[in-house]
């Protein structure tokens, strides 16, 4: 019993796949998925009318053959003549019609899984992005997405139409004689065995080298995008990298081909026991017609049953092998859609506060990342009022950025809690605690769109106009540099597309920074804000922060005293701990890590 537990579950899993897999395809588009069924039947229906027509125009010309005027009879030739003519057109009609309603189906469905794709990989929490499992998952899902759901639904009405026109076909041997019915069915039954068998070999494979697919594709961009090129050719890595990608593309080659191979030997056996099979039948139906035991017409239309009816049900039975093999790489698809994230969502989220009244408290927060053998942050506690601006400062690794995380709520904490105005950060909408938060990473987004789209990123959902836009970029330094460009605001960034504008980091930076001052948002973070900006360019940029955060609470990161020093109060981060905390002068005169870390810095400007 427990044995065949798994068998059971499979059958099951497939069945649900399949059933997803279709309820998918309807749901992207319902019109075309009912017209192909529509047009499935009636092709299915089309084959055997044409072929006892065919039977009749044979007989007819027999007929007509043997009376005394043999053209008398061809008027009764020529109707059945127009009655065949008209049904093969009427086919020929139904196919092209199949054809554009299976184009527009299979776009629909692409596109509509491309769209669930997107929904998920956004929906998911950052943690899958620091997962080398998730990337596997969702490039094998990738892979799928484009073409199998649609091509299920395309196999599903193929096997359709191949069951009704063989159910036709072997009626009509079967009244001639049942062994030649049973014949047609077990000579295909060799060559579907071996399609269902490599398929299983075929998905095990692609499951097992999807990590080496994946480097295969990294080493490929390394070698063609922009973002590399420069140390590809100051470093002369290309020859060693193309070796590298040659390398791997042949491994992964030989793996296919073996497989392939394999295949090959198994379908020429199964099909010359085929061959052998129907023209065994063909001899046999010749027999009996020089036995006279059917007619001519009888004959042509056997010969034509027979050849058609093997046909259609190789097509059925592969048909109906390519559905598993769809089905079997459709779970790649459905493990990545299946993902849930864990940051959850409140059922009745909390009205965000604004303006705030308490401020953030966060208390005795511990975090691991998901995996990790050491806290990243282990219990930190600090506070932010309203209108209030802290520092945080510490070495790379001191869990600076992982703060910010956490209180962007990107990552749920391993113990301890972060409050806002009272109320834990889980009882609000993510939504509605992002929006309140305006943030500037060291790592910021690069967009190769308009400068006026790179900014009005910052409020999406307001659709910002061309005066915030611009009061931003003029906050944050950026607006000089806009302006000056061939379009202005309208003016590509970056050399992704024509006529695209390439800025320097610190004139990018600058636009991140407008990005962030367009959201009208009570907190400001600012993650090495300057980083990228020259002396003056900082002096500047600080001067104009002090009017944009007025009256907002704000926190900055940084490694520049000259930054940190203006904030009201600073907190110094060592191996995830708050090891100091107090005003710059406060701190300089405990001659503590701050101190040290001030005197060290101090060093190069002396």
């Amino acid at each position: 019993m427990h044995q065949d537990e798994p068998a059971v579950t499979k059958k099951l899993l497939g069945a649900l796949r399949l059933k997803r897999a279709v309820a998918l395809v309807w749901r992207s588009a319902p019109g075309h998925t009912a017209a192909g069924l529509c047009l499935m039947v009636l092709q299915g229906a089309f084959p055997l009318a044409s072929l006892y027509l065919l039977k009749l125009v044979i007989d007819a010309i027999t007929a007509a053959a043997r009376l005394p005027s043999p053209t008398s009879g061809f008027p009764q030739v020529a109707v059945l003549l127009g009655l065949l003519g008209s049904v093969m057109l009427a086919s020929a009609v139904c196919r092209a019609l199949a054809g554009y309603v299976g184009e527009a189906q299979s776009q629909k469905a692409t596109d509509h899984v491309s769209d669930l794709l997107h929904a998920k990989s956004i929906e998911v929490d950052l943690a899958y992005y620091e997962n080398a499992k998730y990337y596997d998952t969702l490039h094998q899902a990738q892979k799928e997405a484009s073409y199998r759901p649609a091509r299920v639904v395309s196999g599903l009405a193929q096997a359709g139409l191949g069951a009704l026109s063989l159910a036709g076909m072997a009626g009509l041997l079967f009244s001639f004689h049942w062994s030649v019915a049973v014949v047609l069915f077990l000579a295909s039954i060799p060559g579907t065995l071996v399609r269902l068998k490599y398929s299983n070999k075929l998905f095990r494979w692609y499951r097992w080298r999807t990590g080496d697919e994946r480097r295969a594709w990294y080493l490929n961009s390394l070698l063609t995008t922009a973002e590399h090129a420069k140390e590809l050719r100051l470093f002369d890595l290309g020859d060693l990298l193309r070796g590298r990608f040659r390398d791997l593309r042949a491994k992964l080659r030989a793996g296919r081909l073996e497989i392939a191979a394999g295949r090959t030997v198994a379908e020429t056996l199964a099909q010359t026991g085929a061959t052998l099979a129907v023209f065994g039948s063909y001899a046999f139906i010749a027999y009996r017609a020089i036995q006279g035991a059917i007619t001519l017409g009888d004959l042509v239309m056997y010969f034509q049953a027979f050849q058609r009816g093997m046909s259609v049900l190789q097509d059925f039975l592969g048909s109906l092998a390519t559905l598993y093999e769809d089905n079997l790489f459709l779970a790649n698809l459905y493990e990545f859609l299946d993902l849930r994230p864990q940051v959850a969502e409140p059922e009745k989220p909390a009205p965000f506060p604004r303006p705030l009244r308490q401020g953030i408290a966060i208390d005795h927060l511990t975090f691991h990342y998901p995996g990790g053998s050491r806290p990243v942050l282990d219990d930190v506690s600090l506070t932010l009022r309203p209108g209030e601006h802290v520092a945080l400062v510490g070495e790379n690794g001191s869990g600076k950025t992982t703060l910010v995380k956490l209180l962007c709520r990107l990552y749920d904490p391993t113990s301890g809690t972060i409050a806002i105005d009272g109320r834990d950060l889980r009882e609000f909408a993510t939504s509605d605690l992002r929006r309140a938060i305006s943030v500037v990473f060291q790592d910021f987004a690069r967009y190769q769109l308009t400068a006026r789209e790179n900014i009005g990123f910052g409020d999406s959902r307001g659709a910002p106009g061309e005066a915030r836009i611009t009061t931003a970029a003029e906050r944050s330094g950026a607006h000089p540099i806009i302006a000056a460009l061939p379009k202005g605001y309208d003016t590509f960034l970056g050399k992704w597309f024509e006529d695209g504008e390439e800025l320097s980091i610190g004139e990018w930076q600058k636009v991140a920074l407008a990005r962030a001052f367009l959201r009208e948002a009570p907190i400001i973070v600012l993650d090495e804000p300057t980083s990228a900006l020259d002396a003056k360019a900082e002096f500047d940029f600080y001067e104009k922060f002090r009017t944009v955060a007025q009256g907002k609470s704000a926190v900055l990161i940084s490694h520049r005293f000259s930054t940190v020093r203006m904030a009201d109060r600073i907190y110094v981060l060592d191996k995830g701990r708050i090891i100091e905390s107090g005003t710059h002068d406060e701190l300089l005169r405990k001659q503590g890590h701050y101190a040290e870390l001030f005197g060290t810095q101090a060093r190069y400007y002396v």
